[in-house]
């Protein structure tokens, strides 16, 4: 059997158009293309064939066909890892698939990404596939749909070095969907009913819960400085459970990052070390 490939994606946007949003929100952030560049360092070093967009290259067509790409390209047995840092925002929800009403989004250049969007494209990958998704971004923590995930949630405030959320605020939230309020109509009732089967695997390690918030840093975004320092440039020992919580150890309950497997089970996967192609 031939050695499996890994095919990465980094996105990392610090600005966003402000003709999408609102005419006047740009979005900006810090850390987020510093992210971007130390997650592809080490999807490099593990061997992953990387790629990566920034900002202004980061809009809704690229980050989809990157996807797209690599679900035509990889097979069983095949790692695709996806990374995103950035806003997190929502959208009221159309087709009455969330119990919150609203979807939650990934904040691209051009435009917001949907969760339900992003489960499309994991149904394209074939059965066998493992997919790892780590998202820093404000309510990230079910960009994967886990509807029988709850949390309690906390809300914390800032620090002295921590002074920067990655959330839209609630204002350009509302402005920006009333702005492309028949856009994003269109797009959620485009989207196949029922929801194609995912036969991949698919995890996710976020920042955060659904309704918390992640945090800038000096120079990386709060979940990431975790868990760079955690992955230790590859010496950290352990299986993606014990990943997830010796994050959150780092984190000091600031922020608590989650951790959710969809599609098929995959046990072997469970138990590999973490970005191991």
């Amino acid at each position: 059997m031939a050695n499996p490939r890994g095919i990465s994606v980094h996105i990392g946007v610090n600005i966003v158009d402000p003709r999408h949003y609102g005419g006047s929100w740009d979005g900006q952030l810090n850390a987020c293309e510093n992210d971007c560049a130390d997650m592809q360092r080490i999807a490099a070093r593990q061997g992953f064939e990387t790629h990566s967009l920034k900002s202004a290259q980061a809009t809704r067509a690229a980050v989809t066909n990157a996807i797209r790409g690599a679900a035509g390209e990889l097979q069983g047995g095949d790692f695709f890892l996806l990374t995103y840092s950035g806003h997190g925002g929502t959208i009221p929800d159309v087709d009455g698939d969330e119990e919150d009403q609203v979807d939650e989004t990934w904040c691209l250049f051009d435009g917001q990404l949907l969760d339900d969007e992003l489960n499309i494209l994991w149904s394209e990958f074939e059965a066998g596939v493992r997919l790892l998704v780590v998202s820093d971004s404000c309510h990230s923590g079910t960009m994967l749909r886990d509807l029988n995930f709850r949390t309690a949630g906390q809300i914390v405030e800032p620090d002295e070095v921590f002074e920067r959320t990655r959330a839209m605020p609630r204002p350009i939230a509302r402005k920006t969907a009333r702005k492309n309020r028949q856009f994003y109509a269109d797009l959620q009732r485009r989207l196949p009913d029922p929801r194609p089967e995912i036969k991949a695997t698919v995890r996710l390690l976020s920042g955060c819960q659904e309704d918390e918030l992640s945090w800038e840093g000096s120079g990386n975004g709060r979940f990431t400085e975790a868990l760079k320092e955690t992955y230790a440039d590859g010496r950290f020992e352990g299986d993606y459970r014990t990943f997830h919580r010796a994050i959150e150890h780092q984190l000091k309950d600031r922020q608590r990052p989650n951790h959710v497997v969809r599609g098929t089970p995959d046990p072997e996967y469970d138990h590999q070390h973490p970005f191991k192609i």
